[in-house]
Parts: C-alpha cells; structure tokens; sequence
C-alpha cells in the first residue's frame, strides 16, 4: 500500500506548479488540434508559443516575489 501512495506522489505531486499545468495544457493542445481538427502548422506552433509565454510570465512573476521578499 505504502508504494502506491509513494507512486501517486510522484505522479502527482508535480501537477500543483502552476509551470507544470500550463505545459501539459499546452502540449495536449498542440497535439489535439494537430491530430483531431488537423489545423495547419502555423496554428500548432501559436499555440506552442502561447504556453512557452505564459510559462515565462509565470516564472517572472515567481522571481519578482522571491527578489521583493528580500
């Protein structure tokens, strides 16, 4: 029982960063407008793009609390 809690923890564990749902978001985006709507590549890399930057705002925004902390 202890192993599959520990398992669940390291499954689970990484999805409270917000970086890390954004990325999963954004990557089954890209994947399912790519497969399902099969949209042109463009698309698929403004989406990529969009998650790229909203992972960057985050990580700035992280910094800016941990620098004014100080």
């Amino acid at each position: 029982m202890t192993t599959v809690t520990g398992v669940l923890r390291v499954v689970i564990n990484p999805l409270r960063s917000r970086k890390v749902r954004v990325a999963l978001a954004t990557v089954l985006a890209a994947y399912l407008a790519d497969c399902g709507l099969h949209v042109s590549q463009e698309l698929v890399l403004t989406i990529v793009g969009v998650g790229v930057s909203l992972i960057l705002g985050i990580a700035h925004e992280d910094a800016g609390r941990k620098s004014s902390a100080r």
